[in-house]
């Protein structure tokens, strides 16, 4: 039986970047894809979407960072990083020496003109694409302030794709009113695909103490428990735009990807679960393949956007 890796009808395109299956990994959840080596081969997985990175490192937020919610986690890492001249220097190399997959190199700035000097800095061999992060909630500067503004949203987008030769993908925040139009704001400054969604802003007491239990008081809310929201945004978002979108929010097996990619969904990301199952980008890509096989389905063209309105 050919692996799914190998076969030719889970290969995509997204936006230039040649996949060999649709799954990758969410950025901040894969850390820089070397820690995940003992549990899975990233030959086998389409993409490798790297922790978020900044131009100088961050220590990230203090306090508790991280909290158990019912079907998922709050976090407030707070971009914990070691910055963009460390990765180009030491984790870039040490990833390349055991993997050809594509690197998606996942950034964050404190304005439009640093995430232009990161592209600009990440334009080289072994990076394949980057993706704007301009929806963490869980930094003082930039996060929701870029993701929830169609203009601050545009001028970072078309910082970044001035200053690089790489495809360039925009994650959108769930938190806004119409998540269209940022999807059409950001297309419209030059972003080469989308992926949606970011995590919900939410919160936890703790009852006892009275008092937040995130040192940051708020986190972003991710796993299971969003992905009813994320489903949705991606449907709405896939008849907005046309440029390549990439699904994730509470994937946590074959047919919850599957739910994405009818939805319109080129490509689709493992976020959360990673951390029970390690080996999920991996697995999920045998789920599909059966799919394809009892359903007698040629290419993933012939699954993609299948949920959406017909048009007349």
């Amino acid at each position: 039986m050919v692996k799914p890796y190998e076969d030719p009808r889970l290969a995509v395109n997204l936006a230039g970047i040649p996949m060999k299956t649709p799954v990758t990994t969410a950025s901040g959840t894969f850390g820089f894809g070397l820690e995940f080596t003992d549990f899975l081969d990233l030959d086998h997985i389409g993409a490798i979407t790297v922790k978020g990175t900044t131009l100088k490192p961050r220590p990230g937020n203090k306090g508790q960072r991280l909290v158990e919610t019912p079907a998922g986690v709050l976090n407030c890492v707070g971009l914990e990083n070691p910055g963009v001249e460390f990765f180009l220097k030491e984790t870039l190399p040490h990833l390349r020496k055991v993997t050809r997959t594509p690197v998606i190199v996942n950034i964050d700035g404190d304005s439009a003109e640093e995430y232009g000097k990161l592209a600009e800095l990440l334009d080289v061999d072994g990076v394949d694409a980057i993706e704007l992060n301009i929806s963490c909630p869980n930094v003082a500067q930039g996060g929701l302030a870029f993701g929830t503004d169609c203009y601050e949203a545009g001028k970072v987008v078309q910082a970044a794709r001035a200053h690089t030769h790489k495809p360039v993908i925009t994650k959108l925040s769930p938190n806004v009113t119409d998540i269209t139009e940022i999807a059409r704001a950001v297309e419209a400054a030059g972003t080469d695909a989308i992926s949606l969604i970011n995590t919900l802003v939410g919160m936890k007491i703790d009852i006892q103490k009275r008092r937040p239990v995130l040192g940051n008081v708020v986190g972003g809310l991710s796993g299971p428990a969003v992905r009813p929201v994320a489903v949705r945004m991606v449907y709405q978002v896939a008849q907005a735009v046309k440029v390549p979108l990439v699904g994730m929010g509470g994937i946590s097996c074959w047919q919850d990807a599957i739910e994405f990619i009818l939805a319109g969904a080129t490509a689709v990301a493992v976020g959360t679960c990673n951390f029970t199952r390690p080996d999920l980008a991996e697995q999920i890509s045998f789920g599909i393949q059966q799919y394809l096989d009892e359903n007698g389905v040629k290419s993933l063209d012939e699954l993609r956007g299948q949920a959406l309105p017909r048009k007349a």
